[in-house]
């Protein structure tokens, strides 16, 4: 009895090494595929300032508050931040795991059932959003230049995130700081679909350079140093 315990939690351990070791592998690998590639060569008129940015962690899509395609305004308002400042030029959007994004302030008040749910893409999502007025260019803040008609496809992904495109949900009483917000998103967290993923695919969906999959940060920044 004791020969077929050890022999079984020797195999699930097995199993366990091996699932964490291809999960790294692929996560690497992959993240290093650049699509889009091309994407310079095409004529268009390129006119609309985005940024990714990061910080070390997660990345967020960054675009115009307000320009003749988008007013974020209408959806995201000022009012919902703790400094009603609305004298901002641009909106970041980040989406994640509603239980880190709310519950998690620091790494220090993690709980394992945060985790395991996030993991295992069994809880909800939130988006983050934050007013910048100015941002500046670094090696974790990346400035694009992309058309009207990318940009057109960028904000359809970014409102189709929401749980409500058309009058996101305000999480109340929640923020990181005095310009930002939370509201309720679709979709699960998870050890394949991340915000990297989100943001990476926000990308994709504008046709701009991205990874073919992507986790992690890095695996969005290869492609635009």
């Amino acid at each position: 009895m004791l020969k077929n315990t050890f022999k079984f939690l020797s195999w699930t351990l097995f199993g366990i090494f091996s699932f964490l070791l291809l999960y790294v592998l692929s996560v690497f690998l992959i993240s290093k595929i650049t699509v889009n590639s091309n994407i310079d060569l095409i004529k268009q008129q390129k006119t609309i300032p985005i940024y990714i940015l990061s910080n070390g962690v997660h990345t967020d899509i960054v675009v115009p508050v307000v320009n003749d395609i988008k007013d974020w305004r209408k959806e995201i308002q000022f009012s919902q931040t703790q400094s009603k400042d609305s004298l901002m030029n641009f909106i970041a959007f980040g989406w994640g795991d509603k239980g880190f994004y709310l519950d998690t302030p620091e790494w220090s008040d993690l709980k394992a059932s945060t985790a395991l749910k996030a993991t295992f893409g069994v809880s909800s999502s939130a988006m983050h959003t934050t007013f910048f007025k100015q941002l500046k260019e670094g090696e974790d803040c990346k400035r694009i230049l992309i058309s009207k008609e990318n940009y057109q496809k960028l904000v359809s992904y970014i409102s189709d995130s929401f749980s409500n495109p058309t009058n996101p949900q305000w999480i109340e009483g929640h923020s990181y700081g005095r310009k930002d917000a939370f509201y309720e998103a679709k979709g699960s967290y998870s050890l394949f679909y991340t915000c990297n993923t989100w943001a990476n695919n926000a990308l994709k969906a504008a046709n701009q350079k991205a990874s073919l999959w992507t986790v992690y940060d890095k695996g969005i920044f290869c492609h635009y140093k």
